[in-house]
């Protein structure tokens, strides 16, 4: 038998202990009702014991310039079930296209929604970038833990720290050796792009490799230097238009830039716009025996009118881009004796209507990519960590918008799972 001392001891044991549970109680029930609530120092992420996952996505809920709309959003994920995915960001660029929509003059634009918990409709920044796979649902049958994976369709916000998506809304990367996240992260807009204009929209004759020529400006974008390169491989002679830059030396330095790639001519719209052009042209193509065959077009105003004018007849131009914000004129000559056609190419819609042609024109890429036939573009790493703030992501965004850049702005997470 205990003795009476004995039981006191015992008794008070449990008092303490039923009083260390109390205190500790309001924490855990807080914690219940709000399970992004973290026990670890403020800015560090984690993973609850409830099996939630805390993120940050850069959302906007009205329509402006980056740096004025944009804002950081903390929110937290469950555990994922049926076909949902649970996902963590690789990279994720930041395009023209993005900051057009967040302007609110593109004419795709997101669904406002509050599903991530934002107190008003809002919306998620970035149409594009590489995922790795975290977890998945019970009744997921073509992910796994470890796959990398792309938007299926745009509109589905790439930048944000971590997201769950449907299966069904995903591209998994069914090789990614030898590649890169900044490789995957930037393939399916830029070079599916320059891939489907060059293939689509020009009847080349194969059996003339090296005799055919294309024309573009802006070869020096993300689509230009696609161009360059895919047609190095399929044989076809590009004359390729650039900005001339502040100095005579960086004018020469990217266009070694480009003839590294491949490109056959690089010349600038000065010396597209002046009196020789024609002349130049004539002699490029030996006297006009190899014909200009397709025009690509993202500045408008009088660089495309220039470029229309090399075409040989019954050839074609395809805008895909208005950075001049001039519109397209054309001489009506082009038309009537030359019988030219004029085309518009919007890679988002027509990737929408065409998803398994752009899952295969996805894969021709990257198998260049990986054999080393398609190198990178040009890129400025933006490290996203746990701790960065939303000001100085949206400052990297509003960024993208201003004048002669070194490569495309890509944000790279770097907060771990």
């Amino acid at each position: 038998m205990l003795s009476r001392s004995s039981l006191r001891a015992a008794t008070q044991g449990t008092r303490n202990a039923a009083l260390t549970r109390s205190a500790a109680f309001p924490a855990i029930k807080a914690q219940c009702a709000n399970p992004s609530i973290s026990a670890l120092p403020s800015g560090r992420r984690h993973v609850s014991m409830y099996g939630y996952t805390q993120a940050k996505a850069l959302m906007y809920s009205k329509y402006g310039e980056p740096k004025d709309v944009l804002s950081l959003h903390k929110h937290s994920i469950s555990a994922p079930h049926g076909s949902q995915v649970n996902l963590r960001l690789l990279a994720a660029p930041m395009n023209p296209a993005d900051i057009n929509q967040i302007q609110g003059v593109y004419p795709s634009k997101p669904a406002f929604q509050t599903n991530l918990g934002t107190p008003i409709p809002s919306a998620v920044g970035g149409n594009e970038g590489a995922f790795e796979v975290l977890s998945t649902g019970a009744n997921v049958k073509s992910l796994t833990k470890g796959d990398w994976v792309i938007m299926k369709k745009t509109n589905q916000g790439t930048w944000r720290t971590h997201a769950q998506l449907d299966e069904s809304q995903l591209i998994r990367i069914e090789d990614k050796t030898n590649l890169t996240p900044i490789q995957i992260g930037t393939v399916s807009v830029n070079p599916v792009t320059a891939y489907r204009m060059i293939r689509d929209y020009c009847a080349w004759d194969w059996m003339r490799a090296g005799e055919e020529w294309l024309i573009q400006n802006g070869a020096n974008s993300g689509v230009g230097r696609a161009a360059i390169q895919l047609s190095r491989e399929w044989g076809i002679k590009t004359l390729n238009v650039i900005r001339q830059r502040p100095t005579a030396e960086e004018t020469d330095a990217l266009k070694a830039e480009l003839k590294a790639l491949g490109a056959t001519v690089v010349i600038t719209e000065e010396e597209m716009l002046g009196g020789n052009f024609r002349d130049m042209v004539h002699q490029f193509t030996r006297q006009g025996k190899e014909p200009i065959r397709l025009a690509l077009n993202c500045v408008g105003g009088k660089n495309a009118t220039a470029l229309a004018k090399t075409l040989a007849p019954d050839s074609r131009m395809v805008t895909y881009g208005a950075m001049s914000k001039q519109p397209v004129a054309l001489p009506s000559g082009l038309l009537i004796f030359k019988n030219l056609s004029f085309d518009g190419f919007w890679v988002s819609r027509w990737g929408d209507k065409n998803p398994q042609l752009k899952e295969n024109t996805i894969k021709d890429v990257l198998e260049l990519t990986r054999s080393g036939k398609f190198r990178d573009i040009p890129v400025e790493n933006v490290a996203w960590g746990w701790e960065s703030e939303g000001p100085a992501l949206a400052e990297s965004v509003q960024g993208t918008l201003g004048g002669y850049r070194s490569g495309k702005g890509v944000f790279t997470f770097t907060g771990g799972d």
